[in-house]
């Protein structure tokens, strides 16, 4: 019997012919893999900072219950005589220098502040300093610097600057518009593969709950199964809501809406007859600019106006009235209620005649602009309150979950352990087994997604180029490792 030792050794074999009908679903499968290793830690932290993000207006009620609420009384003071106390308060406090009044948002509810805001030298983009004021007694509840047209207090502005660009200004907003631009991709494709798998499963109840009773790689990819088909729908939400806010990405959205005559309309304030109205801004309320007006404004004027905007279509508590901007333009009185119901009207005022200039009502908006401004509300979890909130924080920490454990999975079957071949990355070569539309259409689709969002082509044509250059190192040395055992070599050794 000839030994094992004996035997020479087999020539390598080429591969197998991919399967045509098959080619998607590799392809897929190669995506989903290398987006969700290479890009995995900018979903995690995105996942996990808007987590934290979600809860924050519950969490700034909290914090500063002394500067948001104060005693309910039987009557309250006017505005002007709450502005005349803010004034007097900067006056004291001796840093108050150059503070220029504003906007004022009046208590909406009894047991709230009244915010008089101020702009100031030193403040950043869309910052103000906001003194809170007890609309019963006029007496000062707080000093705070606060963010955007949402008003968001400094633990807030603190987490959104964490989710949205790591506190690295707009150079650190590139991390989450590669997040958000990413997990769409990532998720579409793991949507696409467990479609493939339920097909074929025996059992579709254990692609939608995870499998208690497997053990290791399986149990991990049971739950990271089911988690993910489960909250598909939300991060496609939170993706697509999330690019609105991104550089590169967010500059297509806007210029796509303004084609498409989508955007959200504002009152004109110009006091000219002729002039049209300007387009608004959905995202105000995330980091949108606050005007700054050139001169000082009558406190007593504050009343003035908002009674007269009460009378034309302003008739929720929750309001902003911000003087003139600059000369020659009207006072504006707007509706900030952005949950439910969403109340958005605004009226703008000539605050000489006091004679309405113009008008914007919510029920006017076109579906697109509602439905933008529903979803960034949904997003920021101002919609629904703290539902909204605790869904949103689920949701993230779901995401969250789902790239923890599909690092798990790699780490069970990664190739540096003894059996190397098993967990090895999706086989490359998909779409040479793809038929000439099937590589037409990825192909397409690559370059309409990559030119939308930027971001994405990019990272793809840099992921394509490591993928090529590791592929053509591996194939070396597999050449090289097979001339080395074939017969020929053997035989020509000493």
């Amino acid at each position: 019997m000839t030994s094992t030792l004996d035997r020479p050794p087999r020539p390598a074999q080429a591969p197998r012919p991919r399967s045509r009908s098959g080619w998607f679903g590799q392809l897929l499968l190669r995506l989903h893999f290398y987006a969700g290793i290479l890009v995995g830690p900018f979903i995690l932290i995105a996942a996990l900072s808007g987590a934290l993000y979600a809860l924050s207006p519950t969490i700034e009620q909290a914090v500063y219950a002394r500067e948001l609420r104060a005693p309910v009384t039987a009557t309250t003071v006017p505005l002007a005589a709450q502005i005349e106390a803010a004034e007097a308060h900067l006056a004291a406090s001796g840093d108050g220098d150059g503070a220029v009044l504003s906007a004022v948002r009046p208590a909406p509810e009894p047991g709230d502040t009244t915010r008089v805001m101020f702009t100031q030298e030193g403040l950043g983009a869309s910052e103000s300093r906001a003194v809170f004021v007890d609309p019963g007694t006029a007496e000062i509840r707080g000093d705070e610097i606060v963010y955007g047209t949402s008003g968001s207090l400094p633990l807030r502005t603190w987490i959104s600057n964490t989710h949205r660009s790591l506190h690295l200004g707009d150079a650190g907003r590139l991390y989450s518009e590669l997040a958000a631009s990413w997990l769409g991709v990532v998720v579409l494709a793991g949507v696409g593969l467990w479609v493939i798998r339920a097909r074929r499963a025996r059992s579709r109840r254990d692609m939608l709950r995870p499998n208690t009773r497997a053990k290791g790689y399986r149990r991990l990819f049971s739950w990271h199964t089911s988690i993910g088909v489960w909250v598909a729908v939300g991060a496609l939400f939170l993706a697509a809501t999330g690019i609105t806010w991104s550089t590169y990405g967010g500059a297509n959205v806007s210029q796509a809406r303004t084609a498409l005559d989508w955007g959200t309309p504002s009152v004109n304030t110009v006091l000219d007859a002729d002039a049209g109205a300007s387009a608004g801004d959905d995202h105000a309320g995330h980091d949108g600019p606050a005007a700054a007006p050139t001169g000082e404004a009558n406190p007593a004027t504050f009343d003035a106006v908002l009674a007269i905007a009460q009378r034309v279509n302003v008739d929720t508590g929750l309001v902003q009235i911000t003087p003139p901007a600059e000369a020659g333009t009207a006072w504006t009185v707007r509706e900030i209620q952005r949950g439910y119901p969403t109340q958005m009207d605004a009226v703008a005022i000539d605050g000489t005649t006091m004679e309405v200039v113009d008008r914007v009502d919510f029920a006017d908006y076109s579906l697109a602009a509602k439905l933008a401004t529903w979803g960034i509300a949904i997003h920021m979890g101002t919609m629904f309150g703290l539902l909204n909130q605790v869904v949103m924080f689920a949701l993230a920490l779901g995401i969250a979950a789902l790239v923890v454990l599909g690092y798990a999975m790699w780490w069970k079957r990664r190739p540096t352990r003894s059996d190397a071949l098993v967990g090895s990355p999706p086989a490359r070569g998909a779409l040479r087994g793809a038929p000439w539309w099937g590589i037409g259409a990825v192909g397409i689709a690559a370059l309409a997604i990559g030119v939308w969002l930027p971001l994405i082509g990019v990272t793809l044509a840099a992921f394509v180029v490591i993928d090529v250059a590791i592929g053509a190192v591996r194939s070396r040395r597999a050449r090289a490792a097979a001339t080395a055992t074939s017969p020929d070599a053997t035989a020509s050794r000493p």
